[in-house]
């Protein structure tokens, strides 16, 4: 019986280094979607227009790029899931994902200062106001 424990103890270990894993490939993906200017553009666009999003149309004139280059940025924000879509008619809607968002700040910050919370408060003080 101590061996079928020991499979279970294993398997459980495997499967939280295994989220933990995936949780910093999202991250990854997450921030180097964001790290080229124009994907950095369209996202905080989209953000400042929550929760009701613009068609990639009205973000390609917003940030005078070329629809079709704006598709494969949106695309590649898309793929991180940091935005979302949604065709209405001949049109395509993309909305930010805040609560992918959320949990992209929540990772970066989810061991601050050694989990004092007194040296933490500068830092949620500064967050909270935005929203």
């Amino acid at each position: 019986m101590l061996e079928r424990e020991q499979v279970i103890i294993v398997a459980i270990i495997l499967y939280i280094y295994q989220c933990g894993y995936m949780e910093n490939d999202s991250a990854i993906a997450a921030l180097a979607a964001l790290a080229q200017s124009t994907r950095l553009d369209a996202f905080r666009l989209l953000v400042r227009h929550e929760p009701a999003g613009l068609p990639a149309g009205e973000v390609a004139r917003a940030l005078g790029v070329p629809q079709n280059t704006l598709s494969v940025h949106l695309a590649t924000l898309a793929r991180a899931g940091l935005v979302r879509s949604e065709r209405r008619s001949r049109v395509i809607n993309y909305r930010a994902d805040l609560d992918q968002v959320k949990e992209l700040a929540l990772f970066l910050v989810k061991d601050c200062c050694g989990g004092d919370a007194a040296l933490c408060a500068p830092l949620i003080a500064e967050l909270t106001p935005c929203c």
